[in-house]
């Protein structure tokens, strides 16, 4: 059964260049190598919400576990903390349409 892994943050002001940098140059290759798929990318422009919101597709529960007890996601998480704030994820079941 697929399962999405949903992120969202905001992006710390003064670090925008260089987080948009390592998302396209390193975040989505890494996740992409572990195995998770990027299937959605949301930004906020309005309203007291998170900036942006991310889903990445997984095909179990089990390999999505393995992925986030990884070294390499510890790795990709500490550096993607290095431009953001206010990171949370939660993990459910994949249906069509939006989730959050």
């Amino acid at each position: 059964m697929p399962i999405k892994l949903i992120m969202t943050w905001d992006i710390i002001a003064e670090r925008e260049r260089e987080y948009f940098e390592f998302v396209i140059g390193e975040f989505i290759p890494g996740v992409q190598r572990m195995g998770l798929q990027p299937v959605e990318a949301w930004v906020t422009t309005y309203g007291d919400y998170p900036q942006i919101q991310v889903a990445m597709l997984a095909d179990s529960l089990s390999g999505l576990q393995r992925v986030l007890q990884s070294d390499g996601w510890a790795q990709l998480r500490a550096k993607l903390g290095e431009f953001v704030e206010n990171l949370s994820y939660k993990i459910i079941r994949a249906r069509g349409g939006f989730q959050f």
